[in-house]
């Protein structure tokens, strides 16, 4: 790879998604499903973030913006129709009746797996897909999203350790080499596959779709957690696995978000602990193991 292929790259990977006049169809979606949300990069990006659940993670207590920010996003494609995609974070107890909402209504749940292990409550995220107009999509999510949170989870609360202080946050941007977003507690780095051409029925599929890496870190510069997702081709899943297993990062799902897609992508959780920076380091020998550079690397 040139060096003036690689800078483009990196600036594509770091650009912040630039705010748009909202289409009139998708502040209606926002209406009908009660839900706030933002425009940018031509994506509609609901928010459904579990702030009733109170989770712990291997003895963690985690803020709600570490991995429990559930969403569906819309885009147009060809022909007048939109793209549906969206990850919603579910207790156990919710799986079966979520997944039967969406699938009584013309939906389809595309997948379903763990992000941790170790967790009280028990999370699991189930990914879901459609395509119609911006109305339709809206009205046949909306039963499935109204049974979020209406039911206890199963067993009794945990009691985890808060991690009181904060990150240095700029020296984890520098270490990963792309900036972040900070919310509350957490800093959330997010990386677009921009290298890996998904399109469906004539939508581009981005990183606000679903299609990017990203760790959030927790906690203070010595004392801290990290999760995150790393989306691969599959020619990079035991690169990617060999060096996070090398930097002492615990892999907890290797899996698919999305079906019917070419090229196939796999995506990646992982978590750690231990102090920020090393955790970072971690991260983006994995990351490192991704995309055009790492092909021509290795």
């Amino acid at each position: 790879m040139t060096q003036r292929l690689a800078a483009f790259m990196l600036l594509m990977v770091a650009m912040p998604a630039v705010a748009q006049e909202m289409p009139a169809d998708y502040a209606a979606v926002l209406k009908t499903l009660g839900r706030q949300g933002d425009y940018k990069d031509a994506v509609l990006k609901v928010n459904i973030p579990r702030n009733d659940l109170r989770v712990v993670v291997d003895g963690i207590a985690t803020p709600t913006p570490f991995g429990f920010g559930g969403w569906i996003a819309l885009t147009k494609g060809s022909g007048g129709a939109d793209v549906m995609m969206g990850d919603l974070v579910l207790t156990e107890n919710e799986v079966n009746q979520v997944m039967s909402a969406v699938l009584d209504n013309g939906l389809d749940v595309t997948a379903l797996h763990n992000h941790f292990f170790f967790d009280t409550p028990r999370i699991y995220y189930m990914h879901v897909h459609g395509h119609g107009k911006a109305a339709e999509i809206a009205s046949k999510i909306a039963p499935a999203l109204a049974l979020i949170g209406k039911s206890a989870p199963p067993g009794a609360a945990a009691q985890g350790r808060a991690i009181e202080g904060t990150l240095d946050a700029a020296a984890l941007a520098k270490i990963i080499g792309t900036p972040g977003e900070q919310t509350g507690a957490v800093y959330k780095i997010t990386i677009g596959r921009p290298d890996i051409p998904v399109k469906e029925m004539g939508a581009t599929i981005n990183a606000r779709m679903g299609l990017n890496t990203w760790a959030a870190f927790y906690g203070t510069n010595a004392d801290a957690v990290v999760a995150g997702d790393i989306a691969m081709l599959a020619a990079e899943v035991t690169p990617v696995l060999k060096a996070l297993r090398t930097s002492g990062l615990d892999v907890v799902a290797i899996h698919h978000h999305m079906t019917g897609v070419e090229p196939a992508v796999t995506f990646l959780h992982y978590w750690g602990k231990g102090p920020a920076q090393t955790l970072a380091a971690g991260v983006k020998a994995a990351i490192d193991r991704t995309g055009p550079a790492a092909h021509t690397a290795h």
